[in-house]
Order: C-alpha cells, then sequence, then structure tokens
C-alpha cells in the first residue's frame, strides 16, 4: 500500500544528487578578470594571441589564477580587482602597439570561480541581472528624423536610375526637407515619370506642382511607408547592438525597446563604462570600390604610396595576402544595398565564401559596373570605425547580374560566418545617442544578493520551523520535501542558464510559501482519515491520494497566471514569471514524490503501524 518500486527510490536520490551537483557552481562566486576580442571582423583571437597575453603577464610578473581561449575570446582570471587594472594596462600595451586604432578589445568583466570539473560536466552558476551583479544601464535614442532623411536620400537614387532606365528626361532629382522634388520642362515627361515612379516606388505619394518650364513632382513617403521604415531602424538597431555586445561576453544582455525611438541596454558584469560605450558605438560597412590598376602596376608609385605619397583619388590599402594596392575613393556601391550576406563556399575552389544578395537598384549598378569593368580589379572593404580594411580584390572575368556576388579569397570557414554576420547587422540604420546612462556598482549587487539570500534563508527557516512543530515527523518530511524543491529550483535555474534578479529571488521567496500548501493538504487528509477511524497505513495512502487532485488544481491555475506573466509581461514580470513557473513544476515533484518516498520508507515497511506521529498527538 504504501511501498515504492526500487526504481522511484533511485530516480528521487539521483534528482537530489544532480541538483545539488548543479547547484554547487552558486556558491563559489565571481573573480574579476580581463577579456580580450577582436577589434576588427577580419582580425581573430588564437592560440598565438594567447601565447602574447600570457608572455605580457608573465613579464610584468602577474600571476592568473586562470587564462583560457574560448570561441572568441581570451578570458584571464585574476586574484583581485587591482591586479585585474594592472592586467589590462599590461595586455592592451601588449596587443594594441596604436592605441588610435586598436587591434583588439581588452576589457574588464567577471568569471565564475568555479572549478574546472564543474565547469567540464557544464555545471554553471546562475547569470545574475544587473541589480544583483553589478554593470552599466544605457538608454539610447534613436535619430528617426536621419533615418527617414536616410530612406529619401535611396529613393533619390532609385528615382534617378529608374528615370534613366526608361529615357524620361528631367531638369534635376533634389530632396528638400521631408520631400522628394523631381523638377521637369514639359508635362509629358512628368506625366510618364509619374507612371514609372508610381509602379516601381510604390512607398512614394506624388503630388504635381509648378507650372510653365518649372514643373515638379514632389513625392513624399506614405504614412505607413514611414511607420515601416522606423520599425526596421529600431530592429535593425537593436540587432546590431547584440552582435558589437557579444564582443564583450556578456551573459544575458537585456536590450529592448523602450517606446517608439528608444533602446535600453543592460550589461550585467561590464565594469568598464568606457569600453562598453566605444563597442556599442562601434559599425561596420561595406563598400565596393574599383582598382586603380595603372598605378597598382607601377612600382615607383607603390613605394611613394607606402611611404605615404598617395596619388590623387586613390587610397593606399593592404591585402590580406600582404600586397599593396591602391584603390579609388569613389564608391560604386554601399552595404545600404545589401539585403542579405550568407556564408558558404565557391563552386569551383570549394573554399570558404561569403554570398552576398543585392536589392534591384544595387543589381543594376553593380551588373552595369562588372560589364563596363571586365578585366579589371574590383574591391571590396569592409570599413569599422572609419577604417577600411580590403576583404578581397578579386579581377571581374565577366558581367554579373541576377544581384548575387561572391566574396572569397583566403578565408576560413569561421570567417566567413564572422563576416557574413557583420554585414548581415553590421551597420546602423540610424544614428543612436546614449540618453542616460546609469553604473550599478558590484558593492550594491553583492548587498542585494545578501538580502535576497537572508530573506529566502528567514522564510525558509521560519516555514520549516511551523511545519514540524505543527506536523512532528511529517512536519520533517514536509521541510525535507522544501529543502529538495528548493535545490530542484536552483539547480533548474542553473542548468537552464538563466538570468536571476531581484524579483527573482523574490519569487523563490514565493515559491517557497506556496510549495508547503501541497504539504498542508496531504498532511491535513491524512489527519482527517485518521480521525475517522481509518488505519495509519490507510490513512497515509488516501491521504496522498484524495489530495493528489486538489493539489493538481491548485498549481495549474497558478501555472496559468505565471505563463500570462511570462508571455505578456517583460524584464523583470518576465524573470518573475520564469521562476515562479519552474518552481510550481519543483514544488509538485518535491511535495507528492519525494516527501511520499520518505514516508513510505519510514512507515511503508511496518506490517502492523499502530500509530504515526502527525501532530501534537499521535493517532491510531
Amino acid at each position: 500500500m504504501n511501498r515504492y518500486p526500487v526504481w522511484i527510490y533511485v530516480t528521487v536520490v539521483v534528482a537530489v544528487l544532480l541538483g545539488a551537483l548543479y547547484t554547487l557552481p552558486n556558491f563559489f562566486g565571481e573573480a574579476p578578470a580581463v577579456q580580450v576580442s577582436s577589434a576588427r571582423a577580419t582580425l581573430k583571437v588564437d592560440n598565438s594571441v594567447l601565447g602574447n597575453v600570457e608572455a605580457a603577464l608573465k613579464n610584468a610578473d602577474i600571476q592568473p589564477t586562470g587564462v583560457f581561449l574560448d570561441l572568441a575570446s581570451i578570458k584571464v582570471r585574476l586574484a583581485n580587482t587591482d591586479t585585474q587594472i594592472k592586467a589590462k594596462d599590461v595586455i592592451n600595451q601588449a596587443l594594441n602597439a596604436d592605441p588610435q586604432n586598436p587591434s583588439y578589445t581588452v576589457a574588464l568583466n567577471l568569471l565564475s570561480s568555479s572549478p574546472a570539473w564543474l565547469n567540464a560536466i557544464r555545471a554553471l552558476p546562475m547569470y545574475l541581472g544587473l541589480d544583483l551583479r553589478g554593470g552599466v544601464h544605457f538608454l539610447l535614442q534613436v535619430d528617426m528624423k536621419a533615418a527617414l532623411t536616410k530612406r529619401l536620400e535611396a529613393l533619390v537614387g532609385d528615382v534617378r536610375t529608374n528615370l534613366r532606365d526608361r529615357n524620361i528626361r528631367h531638369a534635376g532629382i533634389s530632396r528638400e526637407s521631408n520631400n522628394l522634388v523631381v523638377r521637369f520642362r514639359d508635362a509629358e515627361s512628368r506625366t510618364k515619370a509619374r507612371q514609372i515612379i508610381g509602379e516601381f516606388l510604390p512607398d512614394l505619394t506624388l503630388e504635381d506642382a509648378g507650372a510653365g518650364e518649372e514643373l515638379r513632382l514632389v513625392g513624399s513617403i506614405k504614412p505607413e511607408a514611414i511607420k515601416r521604415n522606423q520599425e526596421f531602424a529600431l530592429k535593425q538597431n537593436i540587432q546590431t547592438l547584440h552582435n558589437r555586445i557579444n564582443e564583450l561576453g556578456v551573459a544575458e544582455p537585456v536590450i529592448q525597446q523602450q517606446g517608439a525611438d528608444r533602446v535600453v541596454v543592460q550589461l550585467p558584469g561590464v565594469q568598464d563604462t568606457a569600453k562598453a560605450k566605444e563597442i556599442l558605438g562601434r559599425t561596420a560597412t561595406l563598400e565596393i570600390r574599383m582598382v586603380d590598376d595603372e598605378a597598382s602596376a607601377n612600382a615607383a608609385t607603390m613605394s611613394a604610396a607606402a611611404a605615404g605619397q598617395v596619388p590623387f583619388g586613390d587610397e593606399y590599402y593592404v591585402e590580406r595576402s600582404g600586397a599593396p594596392l591602391l584603390v579609388k575613393k569613389q564608391v560604386v556601391l554601399t552595404g545600404d544595398r545589401l539585403t542579405d550576406a550568407q556564408p558558404g563556399f565557391d563552386n569551383q575552389t570549394q573554399e570558404a565564401a561569403v554570398h552576398l544578395t543585392l536589392d534591384a537598384t544595387g543589381a543594376r549598378i553593380f551588373k552595369d559596373i562588372t560589364r563596363e569593368s571586365v578585366g579589371k580589379r574590383m574591391a571590396i572593404l569592409l570599413i569599422e570605425k572609419g577604417r577600411g580594411e580590403v576583404v578581397t580584390a578579386p579581377v571581374i572575368r565577366s558581367e554579373i547580374g541576377g544581384g548575387r556576388v561572391q566574396i572569397s579569397g583566403r578565408m576560413s570557414t569561421t570567417e566567413a560566418n564572422d563576416t557574413a554576420l557583420l554585414l548581415r547587422a553590421g551597420s546602423l540604420a540610424a544614428p543612436m545617442e546614449i540618453v542616460e546612462e546609469r553604473t550599478v556598482g558590484p558593492s550594491l549587487g553583492a548587498e542585494n544578493i545578501r538580502k535576497g539570500f537572508e530573506s529566502t534563508i528567514y522564510g525558509f527557516t521560519a516555514l520549516a520551523l511551523f511545519i514540524i512543530v505543527y506536523y512532528s515527523a511529517f512536519g520533517l518530511f514536509s521541510a525535507a520535501a522544501l529543502c529538495a524543491n528548493l535545490l530542484f529550483l536552483i539547480a533548474l535555474l542553473s542548468l537552464l542558464q538563466a538570468t536571476l534578479t531581484l524579483p527573482g529571488i523574490a519569487a523563490i521567496a514565493l515559491t517557497l510559501g506556496m510549495a508547503i500548501d501541497a504539504n498542508v493538504l496531504i498532511n491535513e487528509r491524512i489527519r482527517e482519515e485518521l480521525r475517522n477511524g481509518v488505519s495509519p497505513q490507510a490513512a497515509i495512502s488516501a491521504g496522498y491520494e484524495r489530495a493528489f487532485g486538489t493539489i493538481i488544481d491548485s498549481n495549474v491555475t497558478t501555472m496559468i497566471a505565471g505563463l500570462a506573466l511570462l508571455i505578456f509581461g517583460s524584464g523583470p514580470v518576465r524573470g518573475f514569471a520564469v521562476v515562479h513557473c519552474l518552481g510550481i513544476m519543483t514544488s509538485i515533484f518535491s511535495s507528492i514524490v519525494v516527501s511520499r518516498s520518505m514516508v513510505n520508507l519510514t512507515y511503508g515497511s511496518r506490517r502492523k503501524l499502530e500509530r504515526v506521529a502527525i501532530g501534537n498527538t499521535s493517532w491510531q
């Protein structure tokens, strides 16, 4: 009647052991660290950089507690903050010979102090939110007027291209305030242009203006198109910020829209505010230019260019292979015409490559340029922080149409992936400025953790004492189940790498208070059966079975409320909801399965059970 199969006992023991194992990393805390990542898309952090970092630290007599290379950065764990700041300066000097044009980003950070054997089995601590860990908070304002201006400039180019392709004469195209103005000398040309523009550029509302030989066609962007453009600008900026922040190695950053034109960025654990601002401001854009083949083939000209005497209209660059070349300043095509960038492979050489897709206007421009420049070299440049770098400079073999372009040449698979990612969302669709900046110190976060930890412990202790005093032995079983519930909840949050915030700690305390309800229902049901004269063994069995339905009903209704908070809430509300929903699941398992396992082990093997301790008196 009150005996479980062996496999259930084994399951409970394994669950408790795993819960303890995955909860353990949260007790080791965090140590100050320095993180090194690439400051340029085409520069990678590898073992040679790791060797330079270790050598620099050794020469400066700095003893780190750990140095390791992960997928995209080097992390150096240190003993204290003083050593951390010194190590940052040493590493920065060793890796960045030119401080004005750094090759690597060296930033302060925090790392878990968990031992290596726990990391090896993926037993990692929970991420802590800004209010617990400390870090920086930014509120950024997106310049929507600039986004609209940028869209109008693009439409000016589109209108010019469409009218030229169809041989429609005009007297000039310009942007005036928030309008696009096309001037004509005759009504017939204006009528044809109106028809063409209306067909190919549906985002514009067109109106006739002027008279005589000063005819004008005034175009303004439709309100729905303005709204769509602003939403796109905001989404692209948020995606760009995500890509930029990845370089800081921030665990669970918060990047979300606030209102119609603002973005909130929270970076837990980041101590270097200046470095964070620098990273947020970085962008990358694509430019396609023609190579000055004649000048590049002249040895004397190249020697002079290397010495700083660059011919007028050209810029001096060095390819990845180390070969110098002169690139014309005139930009043929920019990344604004790029609609997609995906990593792949060259069909002929099977080398890693990046496949680009251009919009209709970009495809037409690229087709015209490649048709007129067969046999010449075209340079594809990646521009970051105002500085360009030649990714590749292939020879144009034939006209390239269809808007499909390939970048290849001495590129690894990882570099192709990174370059494609950077080009997809590497540039801001509209400028942003920081309108609010706050720094939460680690000491304040530590105090929040202490207070939250104490509130949870005090609440747990009060519950346990009450339940033990009121239900005797069964109170001990309930308190032990409550311990298991807390263990399972922390382990799940750690295993899922959830972010814990102050609302999350409140949800843990609430979960403990709610979890005891199930045990109270069970214990009261057992006492009721005993009052009715049922034997102790039958009372225990009936108590658990008859309370089960009520427990499930109450937890399901609470779960529905938690899921509603999770779906419709945001920020701290979602953090509360995640912990709340997980706590409901762990409380059901612990209050029913774990507690009954202990009861069955204690009383289930007794054939003639006469008394059970479940209150101030023993019932029989």
